[in-house]
């Protein structure tokens, strides 16, 4: 039998009294309704219930005045803040105070009661202890195929000094890549210099990476190493490569064939020694035939490529890259680690994430702070990706998504793909033909290229429902 959750509704209102103590009359709640905040007060502190629910102003103590005097004692209350002044302020005043979700009046019955059970399921949840997942403290995660590969690679360049080029999308993570193969490399100990070409200035570009002398421009009041002068000894990283400018890509061709450079109006050359990562979402190879990127300095560039996947191409691993994410926000943000429900989850993985890593990132971020409850669910997401739909999701070649799900089968260890995957092909295919003509097997075997015995029989072992009749 399910626990009776005990629910005290606060509010000088005799008519909102009445209508939530009948809505909330339901076999698994217990409510209990009281006309004034001083009066609850001392009976809340004593014994405390699952969820307050409680108006704002009132007579005496007013409701944020309760629930701050509540939670100081019952820090894990869950608090429902009522008003009818759907203000600015109230709601503000409210979240600061710590409330679990703010209602306005007039609300829907139906809505106050699901914002109940959804707050009696968090008062639970949180007594339940949530482990840290493990992998927070890694520098990447990824069980998928495409992401066993960059690892391999990491691994064999564990003791090479040797140039990388690494390939990706934005927000795939190209510089958690380039930082796992500095700190795995004899130059782990040390600097990893990350400098990004796209946002920076193009007439401060020579400056940043070269450094600059004393008065060799406006605003020069000093000297100033540049990066390259900074990651001496460890590794320089070149993110965004392909929006170097023309002229600093020559003298970048420079320093990397004789590892000595000048900075901006100086006179006195400068030995480094610095290991190059550089990076970019770009086809370089297509900005080489347009004459916008060197190709002495691409093939300098290009000695070890590695490509990182879009986030869609590695579906198995959003849910453990979503619960490291949500621990590293609750970290951050000095609060309790958010959990997923299976559903959440599921809808997670079917999404396109065009941003990659990084959006899945930013989204946890938003979920942390705007989330009512521990668990999160579907509707608590974003709305453009609460929104959007599985076929949404998964569009474009059936052929891409087919391999993905092989990908995700051989990851997990299942085996006679052929025997899972081949009847329900056939079954779809031959249930679509027969949906486009009406039920007529002879023309449904037409469309498939069968003759109409092969449909018989593939009907009697896959469909028998629809093997009798035409």
């Amino acid at each position: 039998m399910t626990d009776v959750a005990r629910v005290v509704v606060v509010d000088d209102d005799r008519a909102i009294r009445w209508v939530l103590e009948r809505a909330l009359a339901q076999p698994d709640l217990e409510v209990e309704c009281i006309e004034r905040a001083d009066t609850a007060l001392n009976r809340l502190l004593d014994n405390p219930p699952d969820v307050l629910v409680t108006d704002i102003r009132m007579p005496g103590i007013d409701g944020l005045d309760l629930m701050a005097r509540v939670r100081e004692a019952h820090p894990d209350l869950p608090v429902i803040v009522m008003t009818a002044h759907s203000d600015l302020d109230s709601a503000v005043a409210s979240y600061q105070g710590g409330a679990f979700e703010y209602l306005p009046k007039p609300f829907d019955v139906d809505e106050a009661l699901a914002l109940v059970r959804r707050a009696v399921a968090h008062a639970r949840e949180r007594k339940r202890p949530v482990s840290v997942p493990e992998g927070l403290d890694a520098e990447i995660i990824g069980e998928a195929p495409a992401m066993q590969e960059v690892f391999r690679a990491i691994g064999r360049l564990s003791h090479s000094h040797i140039t990388v080029m690494i390939n990706g999308e934005s927000g795939t993570g190209k510089e958690r890549v380039a930082r796992a193969l500095h700190q795995h490399s004899p130059r782990g100990s040390q600097p990893f210099i990350a400098l990004n070409m796209a946002a920076i200035p193009r007439d401060l570009i020579e400056s940043e990476l070269f450094g600059h002398e004393k008065g060799a421009f406006t605003g020069a009041t000093a000297q100033r190493q540049g990066r390259f002068e900074q990651a001496n000894g460890g590794t320089l990283f070149l993110d965004e490569i392909g929006d170097m400018p023309a002229e600093t890509q020559t003298r970048l061709l420079r320093v990397l064939a004789d590892g000595e450079f000048y900075r901006v109006g100086g006179h006195t050359s400068v030995k480094v020694d610095v290991r190059i990562i550089a990076a970019t979402h770009q086809n370089l190879e297509t900005l080489v035939e347009d004459g916008r990127f060197r190709e002495d300095l691409f093939h300098r560039l290009n000695v070890i490529r590695v490509h990182l996947p879009k986030l869609a191409e590695r579906r198995e691993d959003i849910p453990r890259l979503a619960r490291h994410f949500l621990a590293e926000a609750a970290k951050e943000l000095s609060t309790d680690i958010k959990v997923l429900t299976p559903e959440a989850e599921t809808h997670l993985t079917r999404l396109p994430w065009p941003g990659n890593v990084r959006q899945l990132e930013n989204t946890c971020r938003w979920l942390t702070v705007m989330a009512s409850g521990r668990e999160v669910l579907i509707e608590d997401l974003p709305p453009e990706l609460r929104d959007a739909s599985s076929g949404e999701a998964v569009a474009g070649d059936w052929r891409v998504a087919f391999r993905e799900w092989a990908d995700r089968a051989l990851a997990a260890g299942h085996t006679h793909l052929l025997e899972e995957a081949v009847p329900d092909f056939e079954r779809i295919l031959i249930e679509t033909a027969l949906r486009h003509t009406g039920g007529r097997k002879g023309e449904a075997a037409e469309l498939l290229g069968w003759g109409r015995n092969t449909l018989t029989r593939k009907l009697k072992t896959l469909l028998p429902a629809l093997a009798e009749g035409d």
